[in-house]
């Protein structure tokens, strides 16, 4: 793949990444649920570091014409888990989940499914080995996000069989 389908696709994914950032912290704000509040918080922060280093990349790669040798494109994986389990260790009581936040977490699975489908097919489509590998590194962190989503839709849904479990 040249440089200008890889222009576009990151401009896709800065859309994207921004676009998802803003609904996890609408449903933080909304929900009552401090476990739910917890996880969405820590996704909408790690789809903000996303974003950055996205908008950094298409930058340098647009003015140089090729994948930038300056911008580091490590990421800090995903602590979504570690935010659910603190989450969880604080919770002394049951709180009740609506409807409306199950189908939120939802729709946030479906995000975070298409958005390791879509870093996998970038990945697949580089050739160059440093893009492959971030490629795969954002296609892993968005995995992450939807196996605790997965995760909380289960607790939410039934929090004494999940703790059980």
């Amino acid at each position: 793949m040249g440089k200008e389908p890889f222009l576009n696709a990151l401009k896709v994914a800065l859309t994207n990444e921004m676009r998802e950032r803003d609904f996890y912290l609408k449903n933080a704000e909304r929900t009552k649920n401090p476990l739910g509040r917890a996880m969405f918080q820590q996704i909408a922060d790690e789809e903000l570091e996303h974003f950055q280093k996205l908008k950094e990349l298409h930058e340098k790669w647009q003015a140089e014409g090729k994948w930038p040798e300056t911008v580091p494109v490590e990421l800090k994986g995903s602590l979504v888990k570690d935010v659910l389990k603190d989450a969880l260790r604080k919770i002394d009581q049951v709180v009740q989940t609506d409807e409306d936040e199950l189908k939120a977490i939802r729709k946030a699975m479906d995000f975070e499914a298409k958005g390791v489908s879509y870093y996998t097919r970038l990945r697949d489509e580089a050739t160059d080995t440093k893009v492959k590998s971030f490629f795969d590194l954002l296609a892993a962190i968005e995995h992450e996000h939807y196996l605790s989503l997965k995760e909380t839709e289960k607790y939410l849904s039934d929090p004494a069989s999940w703790i059980a479990s």
